[in-house]
């Protein structure tokens, strides 16, 4: 129809290749129909070469980063991979570098730990502007393909395409909710959103019914969400590395514990006092994220009402969120922090560097980007 406009057209066919789940919906209950419809084949095989290339070339990437971060002794992998050894279980996975059955959500907590250390795997930054409502602008990195691995060593009976086929739907997931939800925001660390996707693709591949995985996503959201408080100050501690392999430990229990027939708190992203609504209000007051309108009396504010945003996830052809990905090539704020660390280091350990004093030194130049340099303050 050469009367439509490219903007029109392209809205055409990426409503032809997505889901859209609407703010006055069951959110949480689309996603785990999401994710079982499109694990499971309903849409078809029609996912461009482009997208499997890329999800191979951030899983290779991710598992490097994991391989190198337990080679060279890092704490925090070191810690949970001996601690994931310790929980025996035969129908289980495995962690990094060992053929040891073990709890699979400890395998999980282990592995994304390594994979995560160094800082070095891919990121999405939540910014689309070609979807109407996914400018949000969050920050999200590819730290959660242990999910996938572990529920294959699980079931025994997941090839590689459809492990792959997990992967890229774990990232559609947790990179379009980066899209339209800013957790950092409000000081909440921005693993919550890899969390969710993990419940739901880890409950999809185990056979695990919708409502039970979005009992999964309610109980991850009622229960675990971790705040900033990991990265505040100017210790870089275990827990801020860790943090994307902690949540998803909980994630995947939560998800086990739903398939045993714990039932969570449903609709989750319509709550008002889950943390979408509480932070976005879309009844009785004005979202702001500069004042949050907590008055109890306001019983508009707490009743039903819609969650703050629609989510459009992609099924078909190239538009996924992995492919919007970004290698890590340059300073991020460990780096940058380490640069600034060398520096100092080298003065202490080479007095004649400030032998002339500080006059003698004419500039010292460390070139980070923005975000980095806004983390480390």
């Amino acid at each position: 129809d050469r009367s439509r406009s490219p903007v029109a057209a392209a809205a055409s066919s990426r409503a032809s290749s997505t889901v859209t789940l609407p703010a006055d919906s069951n959110q949480a209950l689309g996603i785990a129909q999401y994710a079982k419809d499109f694990i499971g084949g309903k849409y078809g095989d029609d996912v461009d070469d482009h997208v499997w290339q890329r999800i191979e070339q951030f899983h290779t990437d991710s598992v490097m980063c994991g391989i190198s971060a337990l080679a060279l002794k890092t704490n925090a992998p070191t810690v949970l991979r001996e601690e994931a050894l310790a929980y025996h279980d035969s129908n289980g996975a495995t962690v990094f570098g060992s053929g040891a059955k073990c709890a699979p959500e400890k395998a999980i907590c282990a592995n994304a730990s390594a994979v995560r250390e160094w800082d070095s795997n891919g990121t999405v930054f939540g910014y689309n502007p070609n979807i109407p409502g996914h400018t949000a602008g969050e920050f999200g990195h590819n730290d959660f393909y242990p999910v996938v691995m572990a529920a294959a060593q699980v079931t025994g009976n997941i090839d590689g395409k459809t492990a792959l086929k997990a992967m890229i739907c774990l990232d559609e997931i947790r990179g379009r909710l980066a899209e339209v939800f800013s957790l950092k925001s409000y000081k909440i660390d921005h693993v919550v959103h890899g969390a969710i996707a993990s419940a739901a693709v880890y409950g999809a591949l185990l056979g695990a019914s919708a409502e039970e995985i979005e009992s999964a996503i309610g109980m991850t959201i009622a229960h675990y969400v971790p705040f900033r408080a990991i990265r505040a100050g100017k210790q870089l501690s275990d827990s801020k590395g860790a943090s994307a392999a902690i949540s998803t430990e909980a994630a995947v229990l939560s998800m086990r514990r739903a398939m045993r027939g714990f039932i969570g708190p449903r609709d989750i992203f319509r709550n008002p006092e889950a943390i979408f609504r509480f932070f976005e209000p879309t009844t009785g007051t004005t979202a702001s994220k500069d004042n949050v309108d907590i008055t109890l009396g306001n019983k508009v504010r707490w009743g039903v009402g819609p969650s703050p945003f629609n989510l459009v996830l992609s099924h078909s052809g190239s538009d996924f969120a992995v492919c919007g990905m970004h290698f890590k090539l340059g300073l991020y704020e460990h780096q940058s922090a380490g640069a600034l660390e060398a520096i100092i280091s080298a003065l202490v350990h080479n007095p004649d560097f400030a032998a002339g004093g500080l006059e003698a030194i004419n500039n010292i130049n460390i070139v980070a980007y923005e975000p980095a340099y806004g983390i480390i303050g």
